[in-house]
């Protein structure tokens, strides 16, 4: 089953949605585990995984070209149910082509005026990701435009995770607290703006994923790929995706 894109997705009333950004390079099983837990606890139609174009943090860029990334993201969730790639946050045109920066929230408010009406938009986010939030572009806003879920490693505070909240945002509980879904611990929360705006906020405190893209990158550049050949850097990755990182020599 060849994974939808964000445009051919059916626009039923009350569809539950969540849109995952990220460099996605490359996708591993990391990304997998997390947009799968969210997947079902929170009982989604889909997750839009979306390659960003050009993330403004990072001046460098990303590693391999956004189509190798689009490709590699599209063969990690093919097969997956309710997994899709969306292009929401694809590179932007430019007249004078240098590249655009994409913001999360623009995506997400694209994403919102293409929804049948009573749908919820939910944003998933990594715990690596969410420490680097408050340096987001309009990043106070990003929860009243989608609710967030947040995928927190086994062992991070509730401290750490105040500390990392945008400027103007503060945490308090929420009416019936935590709970299990499908299995999955949910810990939810309410996030308070400076002008009293409530939005709902929810954690994955029990997701232990230890996989760094970056250390991939890494590791494959050192052994010029060589890397793909062993048990344990295959277990990193989704077949496929390996298959094409091997096939188009990327990293090495």
């Amino acid at each position: 089953m060849q994974p939808l894109l964000s445009d051919e997705l059916p626009r039923r009333r009350g569809s539950r949605l969540a849109f995952f950004g990220g460099s996605f390079d490359p996708p591993h099983l990391g990304h997998l585990a997390i947009a799968r837990a969210a997947r079902d606890a929170f009982h989604l139609d889909t997750v839009l995984f979306a390659p960003v174009g050009m993330q403004p943090l990072k001046p460098g860029g990303s590693a391999a070209s956004f189509e190798d990334r689009a490709a590699m993201t599209r063969l990690a969730i093919e097969g997956e149910p309710g997994f899709a790639i969306s292009l929401a946050d694809a590179p932007k045109p430019s007249e004078s082509h240098k590249a655009v920066p994409n913001y999360t929230i623009d995506a997400l408010e694209k994403l919102s005026s293409t929804l049948a009406p009573n749908s919820v938009l939910y944003c998933l986010v990594g715990a690596d990701s969410f420490f680097g939030m408050s340096r987001w572009h309009r990043a106070a806003e990003i929860p009243f435009a989608a609710t967030l879920i947040v995928a927190w490693r086994p062992g991070q505070s509730l401290e750490s995770l105040r500390e990392a909240l945008p400027q103007g945002l503060e945490l308090e509980p929420a009416p019936g607290g935590d709970k299990i879904e499908s299995g999955i611990e949910v810990r939810a929360f309410l996030l308070v703006s400076s002008s009293g705006d409530r939005a709902p906020f929810y954690v994955l405190p029990g997701l232990d994923v230890e996989i760094s893209a970056s250390e991939i990158r890494a590791g494959l550049h050192q052994t010029a790929g060589a890397l793909l050949s062993s048990p344990g850097e295959r277990s990193l990755l989704p077949p496929r995706v390996a298959g094409y990182i091997r096939s188009h020599n990327l990293y090495s």
